[in-house]
C-alpha cells in the first residue's frame, strides 16, 4: 500500500498565513521575512540554506532526480519616488501594483535607517464633497494625483525629511486579514498563501515521518513580482513545481474552490508532460482540479529559471483566487484541493 501524506490541517495552514502576512515584505526588502522563514524552518528541523540576494532552499529529504517545489514570499508594494513640497510623498511601484486597487488604502513606510511610519494612499484632490469635478474628471496616476500621507504632523518636505523619509524608502500595504466563513481575504494572498500550504505540508510530513521517492527542495523565492526569483536552482533539479495564485476571471475556469493546474501563461506553455502527471495525480485521487490558462499578464518563478537556461520540466498549480494583486479572495477549499494536489504529486513513485 503506497505511502500517503496525512489530511490537510485547516489551522496549522491558517496560523502560517497569519506569520507569514504579519511581515511586511515588499519586493526587495527581504530580510526580516527571510529571519521568519530560517526561524520556521529550523523549528521544523529541515537543514536550508540561503542565496546571496535573498531567498532559501530546504532539503526536505528524499534520493535520486530532484524536484523544487517553489513559493514566493515577496510582495507588491510602494516606494518613495520623491518627497512633494507639502509633505506628502510621490511613490511609484514595485511589482504590478496600480492605483485603482490602492488608494485609501493603510500603509507602514520603512525608511532605511530601521523607523516605521504609518499613513494612507490618497488623491489628490482627495474630497469628493469639495473637489468632485476633479476626483471623476482624472483617473488615479501614482506620478501625478496619487499620493501617500504620513500621519505625522509634517507641512513641508523639510518636516518629512527629518523624521528620515526619502527617496528609495519601502511602503509596505496593510493586508487586512479576514476569515469569512471559509473565504480568505487578504492582500498578499499571492503568494503567501500558497507558501503557506507548502509549509503545511513540509510540517506533515516531518510529523509523519513519511519517506519521499524522488530528492525535494522547497524553494522560498522574494523577487517573484518584478521576474527574477529563481534565477539560481541546485544543479540537480530536474523538475520544477511552482505553487502560486489562480487568478479567476470571466475566460477562465479557475475556481476558489478547487486547485488548477497551469497548461500556460504569458510566456509559453508549461512542459506538456510535468502537467499531464500533475492531471493524472489529481484524477487517481479524486482531487477537484482545473486546468487554466493565464494570459496575457501572468508568469511564475518557473519562467525566469527556464530563461536563465536550466533545463528542467516546469509546472505549475494554485488555488483559484479572486481580484489578483488587490484585495484577494480564496476558499479553504481550494487550498485543502492544492495540499492535497501537491502532496499527492510528492508521494508520485
Amino acid at each position: 500500500m503506497s505511502q500517503a501524506f496525512p489530511a490537510f490541517d485547516r489551522e496549522t495552514c491558517l496560523n502560517y498565513f497569519r506569520q507569514l502576512i504579519a511581515v511586511d515584505s515588499t519586493t526587495g526588502q527581504y530580510e526580516e521575512m527571510q529571519a521568519l522563514l530560517c526561524k520556521m524552518l529550523d523549528e521544523l528541523g529541515y537543514p536550508y540554506r540561503v542565496t546571496r540576494k535573498g531567498g532559501v532552499i530546504a532539503h526536505l529529504g528524499g534520493e535520486g532526480e530532484a524536484l523544487a517545489v517553489t513559493a514566493h514570499l515577496d510582495d507588491i508594494g510602494l516606494m518613495v519616488r520623491k518627497v512633494n513640497p507639502d509633505g506628502t510623498l510621490n511613490v511609484c511601484p514595485v511589482g504590478g501594483l496600480y492605483p485603482f486597487y490602492c488608494v485609501t488604502e493603510n500603509v507602514r513606510v520603512h525608511t532605511r535607517d530601521g523607523k516605521t511610519y504609518t499613513g494612507t494612499v490618497c488623491r489628490t484632490p482627495n474630497s469628493i464633497h469639495v473637489t468632485e469635478e476633479e476626483l471623476r474628471a482624472t483617473p488615479g496616476d501614482f506620478r501625478t494625483n496619487v499620493c501617500v500621507v504620513l500621519d505625522e504632523d509634517v507641512r513641508s518636505d523639510t518636516d518629512t525629511e527629518a523624521l528620515g523619509v526619502t527617496t528609495g524608502d519601502m511602503i509596505a500595504l496593510e493586508p487586512r486579514f479576514t476569515l469569512a466563513g471559509d473565504y480568505v481575504k487578504s492582500r498578499f494572498l499571492d503568494d503567501k498563501a500558497p507558501a503557506a500550504v507548502l509549509l503545511t505540508a513540509m510540517k506533515a510530513l516531518k510529523d509523519s515521518s513519511l519517506s519521499l521517492p524522488r530528492k525535494v527542495y522547497a524553494y522560498f523565492a522574494f523577487y517573484e513580482e518584478i521576474g527574477h526569483g529563481t534565477t539560481v536552482l541546485p544543479e540537480d533539479v530536474e523538475d520544477m513545481l511552482a505553487l502560486d495564485i489562480a487568478p479567476t476571471g470571466p475566460d477562465q475556469t479557475s475556481d476558489e474552490r478547487k486547485v488548477s493546474i497551469f497548461a500556460k501563461d504569458s510566456r509559453f506553455p508549461y512542459h506538456w508532460g510535468m502537467t499531464s502527471e500533475l492531471r493524472r495525480t489529481a484524477i487517481d485521487g479524486g482531487i477537484d482540479f482545473v486546468m487554466d490558462i493565464f494570459t496575457p499578464h501572468y508568469g511564475t518563478d518557473c519562467d525566469p529559471s527556464l530563461l536563465a537556461g536550466y533545463d528542467i520540466r516546469h509546472a505549475a498549480i494554485g488555488p483559484g483566487t479572486a481580484n489578483s494583486h488587490g484585495y484577494e479572495r480564496t476558499h479553504m477549499a481550494g487550498l485543502e484541493n492544492t495540499y492535497k494536489l501537491l502532496t499527492a504529486y510528492l508521494m508520485r513513485s
